[in-house]
């Protein structure tokens, strides 16, 4: 026994023994770190609710559209990710915003029904009002006008003289919404057929007033109606403007002048309008 124990004494005191014996249980802890790493990393979080079915945009979420699986912790690292369906359900997906099936709920995807904007308010620039322009399927061009596209509003009109006129009144518009007749916007949801009833963009006051005094002139048969820009258009970036003098004066010449609205000179425009006719 006494022998023994001199033999691991000097084996202990021996600096080679020490130095490999130091040396492995490094090694084993890396080891055991490294794999309790691994295992941290690849072993799945339970219970992740995910979308059981393709969400629309200002979707109120119910219990019915969620299902739950397992995923990795690292695919929840970032904290983007709901993982609590609790928190998930009463709320809504954004409005920007199609929740495909199997999809994780990102805290940017789901709002509460109170933060839901209406995306064509609240892009109308500074300095402008937003509009509302009755269109139809047949106006649209085969409902083929999208929101960011540019448009020009064409005027037909009868003048005094019964002569018709038809130009470009106002140009370079951008559409920031396409609605249907219940407020709707027409390409948001892919699951529904919506037939446009509303053109949503912003113009500045002046083009506003312009515009409406327009849409009341029916004893003069006028009509307005959207004009896409064609393919030979190099820019989109240009101001929303008034294209035809003439069409201006006309409308001015035949309401009721507001200064406090529209600095227009009736008088003059009276004038130039009658030589016109």
């Amino acid at each position: 026994m006494n022998n023994l124990k001199i033999t691991l004494q000097n084996f202990f005191k021996n600096k080679n023994t020490v130095t490999i014996i130091g040396v492995l249980a490094i090694i084993l802890v890396l080891f055991l770190g490294y794999r309790y790493q691994i295992n941290k990393q690849v072993s799945p979080v339970k219970n992740i609710p995910v979308a059981a079915t393709t969400i629309q945009p200002r979707t109120k979420i119910t219990p019915d559209m969620i299902t739950y699986i397992d995923v990795a912790p690292i695919v929840l690292q970032k904290g983007e990710v709901y993982v609590d369906s609790n928190k998930v359900i009463g709320k809504y997906s954004n409005y920007n915003t199609v929740i495909p099936t199997g999809s994780l709920f990102y805290n940017e995807t789901v709002v509460e029904e109170k933060e839901l904007p209406d995306s064509a308010f609240v892009e109308v620039e500074e300095g402008e009002v937003p509009y509302n322009f009755p269109v139809t399927t047949a106006t649209t061009y085969g409902n083929s006008m999208y929101t960011g596209n540019y448009i020009d509003i064409y005027m037909k009109a009868v003048n005094k003289s019964g002569k018709i006129m038809v130009g470009k009144l106002v140009e370079n518009i951008k559409i920031l919404a396409v609605k249907d007749s219940s407020g709707k916007n027409v390409f948001e949801n892919s699951a529904e057929s919506r037939t446009p009833a509303y053109l949503i963009f912003g113009v500045v006051p002046e083009i506003n007033i312009l515009l409406r005094k327009a849409s009341y002139m029916s004893s003069y048969s006028v009509e307005l109606f959207p004009v896409p820009h064609g393919a030979t258009v190099a820019s989109e970036e240009g101001e929303t403007a008034v294209s035809s003098q003439t069409l201006k004066d006309f409308i001015n010449a035949n309401t009721v002048a507001n200064d406090e609205i529209d600095n227009t000179n009736t008088t003059d425009t009276t004038t130039n309008t009658d030589k016109e006719d």
